[in-house]
């Protein structure tokens, strides 16, 4: 079996998590719940066994290196990030219903990488570096978990439809099942600062390798400049936080609307702005 293969499976597994993720918080199947947790850990399982055949396979072509070089493999690298993320969160607060919310991303990242060319190609020379696993992996666990706070952001803002105040309007109804706004709010702000701090690690590791590979810290490079626009919306929703107590639908918007400045970081950037970073398209 090819890490390709392994990897087309992997998408077909994360689907079906994410279908009956959602078919429990739909149905109130919570009969299925064993079940979608089998499959989302089946799918990190063969995630994970995908991203180390493709990286035995790159040095058995004699191109050798963390397969984590391009828009293919990052995007492979970002489901595995957010599939181990929301495992431990789900190992941590007990709650399936997450699943519903954040898994789906986990299977549009493995979708998106199966429209891009899935070859194995030698580095070119700035990413030639020790750095490249450091400054992926820190800034892919990062954007991991905005995507989940994403997820958590509607999670939240579907849940306050539910409530009147702090009373339920129909406590029968299929938001009401979900975990109540106190819970939520709190899960979203902690993995927004799980995620800030990777991120910021992130912009540093990178800064390092920058300097190292073109002889500048800081260029003010598209992707560069993206990075640090995301960086201020994630900061400033903590600082408002912390400062004001800003919680509730203001920090659940806050996290949406930060994951559309990861995606463009991320993804966008590299179609449509051209710069430094540009590689990543390929």
């Amino acid at each position: 079996m090819t890490s390709s293969q392994l990897l087309g499976f992997t998408t077909f597994a994360y689907l079906a998590a994410s279908i009956v993720y959602i078919a429990i918080f739909v149905f109130r199947a919570k009969k299925l719940g064993l079940a979608a947790s089998l499959l989302i850990l089946l799918g990190f399982l063969c995630n994970t066994g995908g991203i180390a055949l493709r990286w035995v396979e790159s040095y058995q072509m004699g191109v050798g290196h963390a397969p984590m070089s391009n828009m293919y493999e990052s995007l492979v690298f970002f489901a595995w990030s957010i599939a181990i993320f929301y495992l431990f969160l789900e190992f941590k607060f007990k709650n399936r219903l997450i699943g519903a919310f954040a898994v789906p991303f986990a299977f549009f990242s493995m979708a998106l990488a199966s429209l891009t060319s899935p070859d194995i190609k030698p580095l070119i020379p700035a990413l030639q570096s020790n750095w490249l696993i450091a400054h992926v992996v820190t800034c892919f666990v990062g954007y991991a978990a905005f995507a989940v706070a994403a997820g958590l952001g509607i999670m939240y803002l579907l849940r306050s439809t539910s409530v009147d105040g702090v009373k339920e309007k129909n406590p029968d109804s299929l938001l009401a099942t979900l975990p109540g706004l106190k819970v939520i709010d709190d899960i979203t702000h902690k993995t927004v600062v799980f995620g800030f701090l990777w991120l910021s690690a992130g912009i540093i590791t990178g800064a390092v390798w920058a300097n190292s590979a073109w002889g500048t810290y800081w260029s003010w490079d598209p992707k560069e400049t993206w990075s640090l626009i995301t960086w201020f919306v994630y900061a400033g929703a903590l600082h408002a936080r912390f400062t004001k107590g800003w919680g509730g639908k203001r920090i659940a918007w806050l996290a949406i609307i930060g994951f559309v400045a990861v995606i463009f970081t991320y993804y966008g950037v590299n179609y449509l702005l051209s710069g430094l970073h540009s590689y990543g398209s390929g």
